[in-house]
């Protein structure tokens, strides 16, 4: 028997890059129309963020949080798992940012937040649920295989990045979308899916974003 650390992450994963988009194709075919349903949460989100109070936190960070649940419950638990055993630990880890955010959202900060840190946290965030839907067309995939935040983790993880950045969150709550976005880099890397990189990329913005603008908030 070979020891643990000869192991490659290719010889961990039990699926394909078609068996990959398949799962988000039928996720998509079977949640019909709830796609709708999370891009207007979303920009419902982005809305609070733009001109951000203590109401406007609570209710971001409990959309929020509703996608989280829906994610790890929806797409790990109820679909992931069927191709990949570590699905149910993602889906636990899943369900834990949304008690993080639900939390926040009883307790809000009233904290001061510099303009540039809410263009930021904007961008990411749009980016998250705007534009991520569409690299399903530039992979020429099609519209059956969008990824829309609150329906997959991917974008799930790149927008509440953003919001955390843009509401200058609490690290705790920054986590696990980090790990996230490190994990499935790294699957979808061995995929070879062409935008194994963009979650990482997100990734390194958002902390770069947010220890730029926390130097001058404290100057």
């Amino acid at each position: 028997m070979s020891e643990w650390w000869t192991y490659r992450l290719s010889d961990l994963l039990m699926f394909s890059a078609r068996s990959y988009w398949r799962l988000i194709e039928l996720t998509n075919r079977e949640v019909w129309p709830a796609q709708l349903v999370a891009l207007a949460a979303g920009i419902a989100v982005l809305g609070c963020i733009a001109r951000p109070g203590l109401r406007q936190q609570r209710a971001a960070y409990l959309l929020l949080g509703a996608g989280w649940a829906w994610v790890g419950w929806a797409y790990h638990l109820q679909r992931y798992a069927d191709i990949n055993t570590g699905a149910p630990y993602f889906a636990a880890a899943f369900a834990l940012q949304a008690l993080l955010l639900w939390g926040a959202a009883v307790r809000p900060r009233a904290l001061a937040v510099a303009p540039m840190r809410r263009k930021f946290g904007l961008s990411i965030a749009g980016a998250g649920l705007l534009a991520y839907p569409l690299l399903a067309l530039a992979g020429g995939h099609g519209w059956s295989r969008m990824e829309v935040a609150g329906i997959v983790p991917d974008p799930t993880a790149v927008t509440t990045l953003g919001v955390l950045l843009a509401l200058r969150a609490h690290p705790i709550l920054w986590l696990i979308p980090l790990a996230w976005c490190l994990v499935t880099a790294a699957t979808l890397m061995e995929l070879g899916v062409g935008h194994a990189w963009l979650p990482l990329a997100f990734a390194a913005t958002a902390i770069a974003a947010s220890l730029s603008v926390s130097r001058k908030e404290r100057a």
